[in-house]
């Protein structure tokens, strides 16, 4: 047996390996909630940076996506995809032995650089090793499962862990992960790059997309305490439409740039960008707000919260796997935009919590419907996104989508923040007291509201955007196929 056919052979063994590596890039965006008002406590914390154990993470990972999956294509995806393990790794065992909020902040955003690295790379190695069609579809549906139910484990896992084994684990627990990953990888993952193209680099590219984005990301996630209307949040939105600009600019004269414009050609490829954007804008932000509701209007423990997100992490899970299933039967416009029903239909219900709510009437029915709205909604537009991209530019498209959810879901928690904390903070101004939970509970309503309002957006998006020719052609695929060698 050659080495080519041995990784063909253990080829949904190595599946399981990248589902494993995204889950925890995922769930490491949320685990550390439920451990926040520990972690405070531990290290002395202010308010005001207290929010940084998360944004520094979500500001580095969104910010270096776009370089992380051209690295992939240029360098190799296997090496730079095991590269992110080992840096996620170290920087997860830095923070949990951090003993400064200074020091602990700067692991967080290490661990998001690693996690920008690692995610596009095993995007793209999914795509370059299961075939376009039910083959590629079934992977993007695990890959779909364990991405989108990395957040609900999160919470969960955050809570147990910070109770019963202290707040360091919830670092920690990535260790062990990232480093058997990184030694299982070689045994189990082909190596594959680009090969049409030269290994020339695209550095003031790289620079101005990666400041632009990070700065895109810092302004949106300090709005809501800057306010949006102030000189700080103007001025970091001009300064991040600069470098971007300034990015577009190189970009149309490099030999060899960093995103080649004419990928946006593909208006599918396009489209499943925009409805990534609009996804994690709606979308994301649920688990703040439904974490919120249930600790400070109906009085949860922490571990009472995490445990009230099985459920829709098991929801989601089966519902990625219908998606995957009915993608290869209708293709994936029907399923993106169905999907995207479901989570406005969802959002749309969670806006009508009342301040004396119970799990069972509020929150279950909810976040059920929502849950099987992200399963439908994941699966497609991922598959939209890399369908019929040239191998040499996975990377590329792996970037793309992550990005576009990435920078959504700062945007969405930026814009739905502003909304429910306007309303909290007016209406106990105006009765000149600590807010009630009529006055909370109104504030969350609002902010659901509006992300099932964006969420429908994304169904019409879908409707416009997704080619129903490209569609019906992937269903074509859907046949019995064998999967290529890497390349």
């Amino acid at each position: 047996m050659t080495e080519a056919q041995a990784y063909e052979r253990r080829r949904w063994i190595g599946l399981a390996l990248l589902c494993v590596a995204q889950f925890v890039v995922v769930l490491d965006a949320s685990i550390v909630n439920v451990a926040l008002p520990t972690i405070g406590n531990a290290l002395d914390f202010s308010q005001d940076n207290l929010s940084w154990v998360v944004n520094a993470y979500v500001l580095t990972f969104g910010g270096f996506l776009l370089l992380g999956g051209r690295m992939a294509d240029l360098l190799g995806r296997r090496r730079v995809f095991m590269g992110g393990l080992i840096l996620f790794a170290v920087a997860s065992f830095a923070g949990g032995l951090a003993n400064t909020p200074g020091a602990l902040i700067a692991a967080r955003a290490v661990q998001g650089l690693g996690a920008a690295i690692l995610s596009p790379a095993a995007l793209s190695i999914v795509t370059t090793t299961f075939q376009d069609g039910a083959e590629r579809n079934k992977a993007l549906g695990a890959w779909g499962a364990v991405a989108g139910s990395g957040g609900a484990a999160g919470v969960l896992l955050g809570g147990v862990l910070t109770q019963y084994a202290g707040w360091e684990w919830v670092l920690w627990v990535n260790v062990p992960i990232g480093f058997g990953a990184a030694f299982l990888a070689p045994r189990l993952l082909a190596e594959s790059r680009s090969q049409s193209e030269t290994r020339a680099f695209d550095f003031a590219g790289a620079a101005t997309v990666t400041a632009g984005l990070s700065v895109l990301v810092y302004a949106l996630v300090e709005a809501p305490n800057a306010g949006w209307g102030s000189g700080q949040t103007i001025g970091l939105l001009a300064a991040a439409a600069v470098l971007l600009a300034a990015f577009v600019g190189i970009e149309r004269r490099s030999a060899s740039p960093l995103v080649p414009f004419s990928i946006f050609r593909q208006r599918t490829l396009t489209g499943a960008n925009v409805v990534g954007l609009l996804t994690g804008a709606s979308l994301f932000s649920m688990f703040f707000f439904i974490s919120l509701y249930m600790q400070n209007v109906l009085g949860y423990s922490a571990i009472k919260a995490g445990l009230s997100y099985l459920p829709l992490a098991v929801t989601i899970i089966i519902a990625a796997g219908v998606a995957s299933q009915l993608v290869t039967r209708v293709g994936f416009k029907p399923v993106l935009a169905v999907g995207m029903l479901l989570i406005s239909a969802g959002l749309f219900w969670f806006g009508q919590i009342s301040p004396g709510g119970t799990f069972l009437g509020d929150v279950l029915g909810p976040s059920l419907l929502a849950a099987a709205g992200l399963g439908f909604a994941f699966v497609p537009q991922t598959i939209a996104a890399v369908s019929g991209v040239e191998a040499r530019e996975a990377g590329l498209a792996s970037g793309l989508i992550n990005t576009s959810q990435q920078v959504g879901g700062a945007l969405g928690l930026a814009l739905l923040s502003t909304v429910a904390f306007t309303q909290i903070d007016d209406t106990a101004t105006a009765a000149g007291g600590q807010p009630s939970l009529s006055t909370l509970t109104d504030g969350y309503a609002d902010a659901f509201m509006v992300g099932s309002g964006i969420a429908l957006l994304g169904v019409l998006a879908t409707l416009v955007l997704i080619r129903r020719r490209d569609s019906r052609a992937h269903v074509a695929l859907g046949g019995p196929a064998q999967s290529p060698s890497p390349g």
